[in-house]
């Protein structure tokens, strides 16, 4: 990621008089042209790098200037430790040298704070088990994004139907614990959201692409946050034997003891497939207390579910 290679760059020559822009392209794996743009964007952002010429030249930090050390507290650079750290916990280790880099710049007397701090919090992305084919998509996307380059593969819609997609990667989106792709569909001729779960066949082309900015309206994933859905009042009921579940579901301020010796959950959600799906994953656990029309499409669905498995009376 560039911003990743742009502070590494940055923590590099606070730390040395002048680097090779050769010896930085290598570190980085990108070309000597891509070093210089990166230096032109750091000398945007206020920090004066120059070039010296000659057998003993390099890139450094113009004469006179030195970067504060004390521009980020401990704490500041711990929690971009942790946030770096979390982050590279699923998709690869890209994240690893500008860790490595923040570490360095940490006092011998204090490193052993610094890893007090960093371990205090864990956010991991990746899933329980193997997931390799998600990982795979993942690792080609992200090559694709870093390089502009289209990327091909067969979509199949939450309809079922199946089309085959070239998309110009823009954007790698976490959201409900799902991977979403945004792009610009060649298809539908606009940005669209995919989710990395229905795409097949994945593959990056040949054709490069140069990155606009993103269009003016509300990005989706944004846009659904904020979007004004009808919300519908559900009672459950929980059963003694599946207290844990909802335990595992709800805050405790959520639950309500209710004289049977199970729990009362009043609440507003959407209604669509999510909910129902969300009802049937408490199995017998859970009961529809209200709305009437919510238990009888739940009755249903479960009479279906015995049906296909031969319980049906």
């Amino acid at each position: 990621m560039k911003i990743d290679r742009l502070l590494s760059i940055v923590i590099l020559l606070m730390n040395r008089n002048l680097i090779q822009a050769k010896e930085l392209a290598d570190m980085f794996e990108v070309s000597v042209r891509t070093i210089y743009r990166d230096i032109e964007s750091i000398n945007q952002a206020g920090i004066p790098v120059v070039t010296y010429q000659g057998a003993n030249g390099g890139i450094g930090l113009m004469e006179g200037y030195r970067l504060d050390r004390n521009i980020l507290t401990d704490r500041e650079l711990a929690d971009i430790f942790t946030a770096l750290q979390n982050v590279s916990a699923y998709g690869g280790g890209e994240h690893s040298l500008l860790m490595e880099k923040i570490s360095s710049v940490i006092p011998p007397s204090k490193i052993d704070a610094f890893r007090s701090k960093t371990t205090q919090l864990v956010v991991d992305f990746s899933p329980w088990g193997i997931n390799s084919p998600l990982e795979e998509r993942l690792s080609t996307l992200k090559e694709a994004l870093e390089h502009s380059v289209a990327v091909t593969f067969e979509y199949v819609s939450a309809e079922g139907q199946s089309t085959l997609r070239s998309v110009e990667p823009y954007t790698l989106v976490l959201k409900g614990q799902s991977w979403y792709l945004y792009g610009l569909c060649a298809l539908r001729q606009e940005f669209r959201l995919f989710k990395l779960l229905r795409m097949k066949a994945l593959v990056k082309e040949t054709r490069t692409f140069t990155r606009q900015d993103l269009p003016a309206k509300e990005l989706p994933w944004i846009a659904e946050m904020t979007r004004e859905t009808s919300l519908v009042p559900v009672v459950l009921r929980f059963t003694p034997e599946g207290k844990h579940l909802a335990e595992d579901r709800f805050d405790y301020t959520e639950l309500e003891a209710d004289d049977m010796g199970g729990y009362r959950v009043s609440l507003d959600y959407p209604e669509d497939g999510w909910l129902y799906g969300f009802l049937l994953s408490f199995g017998t656990a859970v009961e529809v207390l209200s709305p009437e029309h919510i238990r009888l499409k739940l009755g249903e669905m479960g009479a279906g579910i015995a049906a296909k498995y031969g319980c049906s009376k």
